[in-house]
């Protein structure tokens, strides 16, 4: 399988936008909290930012990673891909743009959270959820590129 990273075009929105709401429907400890609909204009926000990279095969858009600044906001993919090597191209490829970067992964979210701190996330607060919007609690993970000094 052949991946390609590129940037976001607007009419990626939709894609992304079903990745990212197929989310929370695979997902039983995760709220549903918007429509398909709200959430593919809320993708479109985030590509008018210039925030997201999408990965695509020959079948089409089937990862996508939004980086405002340093934080990783998303990181999906589309089931099929989930450990064939393409939340690692999207996640190399954000660390080649960046000395450090954070993000936030839902305590529940086992899988996402080995994939940060087998690269290289370290764990540096936990909150019970109470300042994201699904009240989920959440850990707060930093990576910094070797050499990089701390504040």
């Amino acid at each position: 399988m052949t991946v390609t990273l590129r940037p976001a075009r607007t009419t990626d929105a939709g894609k992304i936008g079903e990745i990212l709401h197929g989310f929370s429907r695979q997902n039983d400890w995760m709220p549903e909290l918007h429509t398909c609909a709200e959430t593919i204009a809320f993708c479109g926000l985030m590509i008018d930012q210039d925030w997201v990279t999408v990965a695509e095969t020959d079948t089409g858009v089937v990862g996508f990673l939004a980086l405002n600044e340093t934080e990783i906001h998303s990181l999906y993919l589309t089931p099929p891909e989930c450990g064939q090597g393409v939340g690692q191209r999207l996640l190399d490829h954000a660390k080649s743009k960046r000395a450090e970067l954070s993000l936030f992964a839902f305590q529940a979210n086992h899988g996402a959270c080995r994939f940060y701190e087998r690269n290289g996330f370290a764990e540096v607060a936990r909150s019970d959820g109470a300042d994201n919007d699904e009240n989920l609690p959440d850990i707060k993970y930093v990576w910094r590129r070797k050499g990089t000094a701390d504040g």
